[in-house]
């Protein structure tokens, strides 16, 4: 029984390799997407009324509601 392990051919090494730096393109991709759509939020919650009144920084009908009682 050969327990040692087998180095692969140059052109296995090579399939490999390619096949490794097509996924973490990919990955990269995938990721500037990730970070284009969180952007994307980010800056739709800062525009955001209902961010806005629930930081406190807008007075609505809500708070006037109730001081008003």
């Amino acid at each position: 029984m050969n327990n040692k392990p087998r180095i692969p051919d140059a052109q296995t090494r090579a399939k490999n390799v390619a096949r490794m730096r097509e996924a973490i393109r990919q990955i990269d991709a995938f990721t500037y997407q990730l970070d284009e759509l969180l952007a994307m939020v980010e800056e739709h919650n800062r525009r955001s009324p209902l961010t806005a009144y629930r930081l406190g920084k807008l007075k609505g009908p809500a708070t006037q509601n109730n001081t008003q009682e």
